[in-house]
């Protein structure tokens, strides 16, 4: 009796365990089957051109490569541009400025690479290139080609400028740096550069950038202005990032709060200083002074010594030796009356009150007097 009981049981437990066995194998292989209907979905979705948001958000950073050439710039090519070795020479926080020699055309030239987080987007971008393309002047830099990759890298494409930069001319403190004949040529063509800038189009086009690192010497002294307008390029937050370090380094006119709102008075602020440096031959930013009393920013330092009848820090002695003109072997006396009417100029283009400063054509009528 027990053994049937027993027997009964154990055949109830197995056809128990048959059971769940089978309704987990329906179960799985349900699941299994939906699954892989789901995958067959996807790929005939994805086939016919419905992408996930991570396959579109790759589609958009994958971009049409194109190289964009302007007058100076036509044996310009995509290949010679990526292959050109490179020395860094200037970093921002926008991007790097390069040094590179292209074989193809066997000449030297500037490469400026813009990250493309930091810049606008779209036809606002293209269009501002094509007409930074255009400007043409003897006194500014030219846009010689753009170049846009398919991850959305920018390439700007300058001439080189051996001679280098005026940060670098003013600072090495060599004799060309103190004649007057020229300190004089380079001013000029300064304010001859950014006179077009400001009046050579039916909208004025502010620098927004003005310093002495992006004034380049050719080997005749002559100036050129770069990086005209390479703000309009960047979105707002980058714009400001450039306007602050504008103010690090002793460029930016006190009222100037937001680089968008920047004008031309900002970019007679910025000349102002540069006018001081050639003059003094002091650096903008003074970050070791030697006395309490000296002042951080160079236009401060001085507006001191003019109350304080300190002459001889108004401008560098050595500018009152007789001077060789540039342009020839005739001696270019210079006189401290005209000096100080250039220092005084100088001033003025920094006054702390936006009004009270001159136009450009003003410091160009201004200088070409001095220059009598």
């Amino acid at each position: 009796m027990v053994n049937t009981q027993m027997l009964k049981l154990i055949l109830v437990l197995t056809s128990l365990t048959s059971l769940v066995f089978f309704v987990l194998f329906i179960y799985f292989y349900c699941k299994r089957t939906r699954r892989n209907e789901n995958e067959d979905i996807e790929k005939t979705e994805y086939k016919n051109g419905d992408k996930t948001h991570e396959e579109e958000d790759e589609e958009e950073e994958e971009e049409e490569e194109d190289l964009v050439t302007f007058q100076g710039g036509q044996d310009l090519t995509v290949g010679d541009i990526l292959d050109a070795p490179g020395e860094v020479i200037g970093k921002s926080n926008y991007g790097t400025l390069y040094k590179a020699f292209l074989q193809n055309s066997k000449s030297v030239r500037l490469l400026r690479f813009l990250r493309p987080v930091c810049t606008l987007r779209g036809e606002d971008f293209d269009q501002m290139i094509r007409f930074l393309g255009s400007i043409r002047h003897p006194n500014l830099v030219p846009l010689l080609g753009f170049y846009a990759g398919p991850r959305g890298e920018k390439l700007l494409v300058y001439p080189f400028y051996r001679c280098g930069n005026l940060a670098q001319f003013v600072k090495d403190c060599n004799n060309e740096a103190q004649k007057w004949a020229i300190i004089y040529k380079i001013s000029l063509g300064i304010a001859k550069g950014l006179d077009y800038l400001h009046s050579g189009f039916q909208k004025p086009i502010i620098h927004g950038n003005l310093k002495s690192q992006n004034i380049l010497l050719d080997r005749y002294f002559q100036p050129h202005i770069s990086d005209s307008g390479l703000h309009l390029l960047l979105n707002p937050t980058t714009g400001q990032e450039m306007l602050e370090s504008l103010a690090s380094q002793g460029y930016k006119s006190p009222e100037l709060i937001k680089m968008k709102e920047a004008s031309e008075v900002n970019d007679i602020y910025s000349l102002g200083v540069i006018l001081l440096e050639l003059v003094t031959g002091k650096e903008p930013v003074n970050e070791n002074p030697t006395t309490p009393d000296e002042d951080f920013y160079l236009p401060n330092y001085l507006r001191k010594a003019v109350v304080g009848h300190r002459v001889t820090d108004l401008f560098n002695p050595n500018i009152l030796i007789t001077s060789t003109n540039v342009d020839g072997d005739d001696e270019v006396p210079v006189t401290e009356e005209k000096i100080l009417k250039f220092f005084q100029l100088a001033m003025s283009c920094c006054s702390p009150s936006p009004s009270l400063r001159p136009t450009i054509k003003q410091v160009l009528w201004k200088l070409e007097e001095i220059g009598k």
